[in-house]
């Protein structure tokens, strides 16, 4: 008897380990939070526990030098990414069409949402306090499942309904945009600071 596993869900994390851009990377973050009134405004209207720049800003990396070198390196995890997946680009490649910043405090969270338009998502994680909110992940198939029972607590991972992953600062995860996910709300009282990300398709 064996046990065959399909349709695998591929998670990457990737580290930059370049501690001098980080912190170059948390101090655009808060600079971004002071002046971005626009940004700041839509939060407010929309009852987010933080600050987004989300819907007010799409030329980061133009605007931060330190912007431009992550992205870099975004760039490039990304297309390891895409063979991880082991895609037929043929005359394809990534383009970014999205980035902003992420600021929560204390109990902020972000509801289970996908990234439509795009085909790679992920998030670079500038500061990661104690307590932050970890990101959870759900299973595509689960309004397939009808009548399945639960699985026990001890089951491994792979055959969860939800997975939780820890954040690491100074990392960056990928995922594909169809996957629901969603950020736990911060136990700490030191905001989590994050860069997320979205990749679509362009003819090369």
């Amino acid at each position: 008897m064996t046990l065959q596993t399909l349709f695998a869900t591929l998670l990457r994390h990737a580290e930059i380990g370049d501690e001098p851009l980080r912190t170059s990377l948390e101090k655009v973050c808060w600079v971004l939070e002071d002046e971005d009134e626009a940004g700041n405004d839509w939060c407010d209207h929309e009852g987010y526990d933080g600050y987004t720049s989300y819907a007010s800003l799409d030329d980061l990396p133009e605007r931060f030098p330190e912007v431009a070198d992550l992205l870099a390196f975004l760039d490039a995890e990304a297309a390891k990414f895409a063979r991880d997946l082991h895609w037929d680009m043929q005359d394809q490649a990534l383009e970014l069409n999205g980035l902003w910043v992420n600021i929560l405090g204390e109990s902020g969270s972000h509801s289970g949402h996908i990234h439509p338009g795009s085909v790679i998502s992920g998030t670079y994680y500038v500061s990661i306090p104690e307590g932050a909110g970890q990101l959870k992940f759900e299973d595509p198939r689960l309004g397939l499942m009808m009548a399945a029972p639960q699985p026990l607590d001890d089951a491994p991972e792979t055959a969860r309904r939800f997975v939780y992953a820890n954040p690491n600062q100074g990392h960056a995860m990928f995922w594909e945009s169809w996957l629901r996910h969603e950020v736990m709300p911060n136990r700490s009282e030191t905001p989590r600071l994050s860069i997320s990300f979205n990749y679509a398709l362009r003819r090369s």
